[in-house]
């Protein structure tokens, strides 16, 4: 680890990246330990870089002594990407934050992967275009994080993931070595699209350090409605009905009972008493386009016995909803002492199975697993709430969880739609990756990385 390192070897860190971007603080390496999982495990040192060529000279030295670097953003992450599992050092890009260039007329932009998301569409807001992944952190969360991770967010309904919006990167491999990839140009069938391999892959193969990405213009039109259900299941059957009716609404969100009931009592937002809230986005560049398009949602919502449904009337009502569904996770957070925040993905039919198997789940193992997730993708997210210094309840979410993967992959399902396997997702690989599609992924991180030094500990790619 880069505390045992000798001294000679931290000097030559401090001289790549200068001696005020270079820890070793205890209070430092705490902060690089742990992201916004439950996963912890302290570095030997934390590096700030600022350039391609630092990023280069690191890997070299790291490569050539065998230390482990774990490259870090925003530190948002919830599947443990960001924790430096086998200690070493942490590369925080953080600083390399730049747009740039904004190239309305091709529909892209170049960016480094420190620049926060909303930063990016702040900065195209003037133009009326915007980046579509939207997280939930995207007050905080980096652009690189994104890629790293395929993020998606609430428009992944209409608008997609990150994978769909990446054109090209700069990336350096673990030897050092830096690579360009990818084009410009909105098409290309030009050799093996190592792009697609590089979003997703946490940061296993390669340290990204600028990004060509396709840009959106930006609908100026919405329409936003709340409807509450007494049935999970009638609210589901609800979201599968939409998703093949011919009407693609850009945002289509869950809410549980639990979440309802910790949002009464941990905040000012009055939700309606239900078992379950669908929040739902339409946008178009006509303000009929948009309003039809909810008018045959809301139909929809009828016919599957909701209780209510209530229209925003007026932009302002529409952005409150939106940020109370994006602080969900803080405030479930305020439930108990510790929070799993999983993510998963099923065929859009099998949405009404996933929802009614996590609540018997939670039934069966006696826990609270608020639910929420962004339906029209089949993107689920159930959140355990949980006192992680009870031994018998930490064994009871243990369980649950590995009953919600195992029930998620017999629906046909992903053990992660956005968030990543990291360290937290990685004894489930099995479940949803036969022996021979593992292989062949430990195959290419050792084909890019033979002395395991980048990101090592997580995907389950280590032999």
């Amino acid at each position: 680890m880069c505390g045992l390192m000798h001294e000679a070897v931290k000097k030559v860190l401090m001289d790549i990246v200068g001696q005020n971007n270079f820890t070793d603080r205890l209070i430092d390496i705490i902060s690089f330990s742990y992201d916004a999982s439950e996963e912890f495990s302290r570095p030997g040192c934390g590096i700030w870089v600022q350039t391609t060529q630092q990023v280069s000279e690191v890997l070299k030295l790291a490569n050539r002594e065998r230390v482990p670097v774990t490259p870090r953003g925003a530190g948002t992450g919830l599947s443990g990407m960001a924790v430096p599992a086998r200690g070493g050092i942490v590369m925080d890009l953080s600083r390399m934050n730049k747009i740039l260039q904004i190239s309305i007329e091709d529909r892209l932009v170049i960016v480094q992967p420190g620049v926060i998301n909303d930063d990016l569409d702040n900065a195209l807001a003037p133009y009326g275009f915007f980046f579509p992944p939207d997280p939930a952190s995207s007050k905080v969360c980096t652009l690189g994080g994104n890629v790293a991770l395929n993020a998606g967010g609430i428009k992944g309904a209409k608008y997609g993931t990150t994978r769909d919006y990446v054109l090209g990167m700069e990336v350096v491999l673990p030897d050092g070595r830096i690579m360009r990839i990818g084009t410009k140009t909105m098409k290309t069938a030009s050799g093996y699209d190592l792009c697609r391999l590089f979003v997703g892959s946490e940061g296993t193969l390669g340290v990204i350090t600028e990004m060509t990405l396709k840009i959106h213009p930006k609908p100026p039109q919405s329409s936003t409605a709340l409807a509450a259900f007494n049935l999970l299941e009638d609210a589901g059957r609800a979201v599968s009905e939409i998703t093949y009716s011919g009407v693609l609404p850009s945002v289509l969100e869950i809410v549980d009972r639990q979440t309802i009931l910790a949002f009464r009592q941990y905040s000012d937002l009055k939700l309606p008493d239900a078992e379950a809230i669908l929040l739902v986005e339409t946008d178009g560049y006509t303000k009929k386009e948009t309003n039809f398009q909810m008018s045959k949602i809301i139909e929809i919502f009828k016919r599957n016995s909701a209780t209510m449904v209530r229209e925003a009337e007026s932009a302002k009502e529409a952005q409150a909803l939106w940020a109370a569904r994006k602080s969900a996770y803080g405030v479930t957070a305020l439930i108990n002492n510790n929070l799993i925040a999983e993510d998963l993905a099923v065929p859009m039919s099998k949405v009404p199975d996933m929802l009614k198997a996590t609540s018997r789940i939670a039934q069966k193992y006696d826990l609270k697993i608020p639910t929420v997730g962004h339906l029209g993708d089949g993107n689920v997210h159930p959140v355990v709430s949980f006192d992680g210094s009870d031994p018998e309840e930490v064994r009871r979410v243990e369980a649950a969880v590995a009953e919600i993967f195992k029930t998620a992959i017999e629906l046909g399902g992903s053990l992660t739609a956005e968030h990543g396997i990291g360290l937290s997702k990685a004894p489930y690989m099995t479940l949803e990756h036969d022996p021979v599609a593992l292989e062949v992924m430990k195959s290419l991180k050792r084909t890019f990385d033979p002395n395991n030094i980048l990101n090592p500990g997580k995907m389950a790619l280590d032999d």
